[in-house]
């Protein structure tokens, strides 16, 4: 928890009430240990939706379709998103609650590895959503870049690995010293790159939002 968790708590409590398909939705994930959006998370994604109005969205990693369907929601029936998801498991329990949700027609699910996929697409899209493999974040960058419009939007979840990210790497385990490394990498590029302006919040898990230039 990088924000005191009574404030987190707090003003979760202020925010209006998820759809019940989408409440059904987050209870089924968290019942199953899937990992999806904070509700802070919930409520900034609403907030931005609202303010950029786009209609061509992308979103690296779908899982169960939580925020996919969120956005949806959000952006309203003339937005299209396409999502990527490379766990198979979770690829039709995404695609049955995007009919659940009747996002069927405005949601595709493309299957397979980000890595691969990002080059093929053609963009440009209004808004870009990140929640992937923290770890690989740096390494689609440079596609999702290429993919979003002058004045559109990136949205990275996770990036402050519950607080460990200002912790030397000698003092986070071994095993995830590679994906801190990779994480630190990917912030100072994000807030250093000239054709973006960026900002990071200590908001759920640590969330960026990178606006891309017009020039």
């Amino acid at each position: 928890m990088i924000v005191d968790e009574r404030y987190t708590t707090y003003l979760n409590s202020l925010y209006p009430e998820l759809s019940p398909e989408l409440k059904a939705i987050q209870q089924e994930a968290l019942d199953t240990f899937v990992p999806i959006i904070r509700l802070e998370t919930v409520n900034l994604l609403r907030l931005l939706i609202a303010m950029n109005q786009p209609k061509k969205i992308l979103e690296v990693g779908a899982a169960v379709g939580f925020s996919a369907n969120l956005m949806a929601e959000a952006a309203g029936p003339d937005a299209r998103i396409t999502t990527i998801e490379n766990y198979e498991p979770r690829i039709p329990i995404a695609n049955a609650n995007f009919k659940r949700c009747g996002h069927e027609n405005q949601i595709t699910l493309l299957e397979g590895d980000a890595m691969k996929i990002l080059p093929t697409l053609e963009g440009p899209y209004d808004f870009v959503f990140m929640d992937a493999a923290k770890g690989q974040y740096i390494n689609f960058w440079p596609e999702v870049k290429r993919l979003t419009r002058a004045g559109g939007v990136i949205v990275t979840d996770n990036v402050l690995q519950d607080g460990d990210i200002i912790e030397s790497r000698y003092a986070i385990t071994r095993r995830n010293r590679t994906i801190h490394k990779r994480m630190r990498d990917y912030l100072y590029e994000l807030t250093h790159d000239e054709g973006f302006s960026t900002t990071i919040l200590p908001l759920g898990d640590g969330v960026s939002i990178s606006v891309k230039g017009k020039k």
